[in-house]
């Protein structure tokens, strides 16, 4: 983000030569397509704690997120450093400009390993914690239990008394189940979580990967001044990420407590 600042200010012409391009480049979308598949690995990992919770148990979610981390950055390594081999070119040093690879190719490669692809993940995912979600709601029955009602009558008949009857009857027990659980409010704040992250991300991103895709393919001309708008809103999702996170879960927000009452 700096040199992105840097590069802003000087008009969006890139003055530090090939070498300093290619690292920014590189890392510029190294960064922000972990970033990206971190969100889906995050919406993952709240789907199976939600719908497997017995099966999902912190070893076997302490495992699964392992692989998801490794994952995430094998992924954009080979999508960020594949212009470093020939795939397209990032510099120009008779326009001095500095982007991302123009090829068709690789534009195609690179925005749907490093956006639709995830966006397609996180939608069906939370389709599915919507579903789960809504499937426990409508399960949810108040259980009553109530016997018949049944009469004993005891008789004693004698020839000067009338007739004495006894009857008895059992009462209705029911059990109300229609309060939410402990688990059941947190599963619920964690699908509240996983939308708003979800909806922020799309939010963020959307603008920049369609023009990312639509202008190397139909040549169209996008004004810098809205690409570097979608470039920095992109940027604003890494901001937002941990507001969301904090708000949501009580670790980060435990955390976040504990750092600023140390510094005062």
């Amino acid at each position: 983000m700096p040199l992105s600042l840097v590069h802003e200010l000087n008009g969006r012409r890139w003055k530090l030569g090939r070498a300093l391009c290619q690292v920014w480049i590189s890392f510029d979308v190294l960064c922000c397509t972990a970033s990206i598949w971190n969100v889906t690995a995050i919406a993952l990992d709240r789907y199976w704690s939600i719908t497997r919770h017995l099966e999902y148990t912190l070893k076997t979610r302490k495992k699964i997120s392992n692989g998801m981390i490794g994952l995430t950055w094998l992924l954009s390594s080979v999508i960020s450093l594949s212009p470093l081999f020939g795939w397209g070119e990032t510099y120009s040093e008779m326009d001095m400009e500095c982007q991302v690879s123009q090829e068709p190719s690789y534009t195609i490669f690179s925005t749907f390993g490093a956006f639709y692809l995830p966006l397609c993940v996180v939608l069906f995912v939370y389709w599915k914690i919507y579903k789960a979600a809504k499937f426990r709601i409508g399960s949810k029955r108040t259980n009553t239990i109530t016997p018949v009602a049944e009469a004993g009558e005891v008789k004693e008949a004698s020839r000067q008394q009338p007739q004495m009857v006894f009857t008895v009857r059992h009462a209705t027990v029911t059990f109300q189940t229609d309060s939410e659980t402990w688990r059941e409010q947190k599963e619920k704040r964690a699908a509240l979580m996983v939308g708003i992250l979800i909806g922020v991300f799309v939010l963020c991103w959307i603008p920049f990967f369609l023009t990312e895709l639509i202008t190397p393919l139909c040549s169209c001309h996008i004004p810098p001044i809205w690409k570097s708008v979608f470039l920095w809103l992109g940027y604003s999702n890494s901001f937002f990420n941990p507001l969301i996170y904090t708000a949501f879960n009580k670790n980060y927000n435990n955390a976040f407590r504990n750092l600023f009452s140390r510094q005062r």
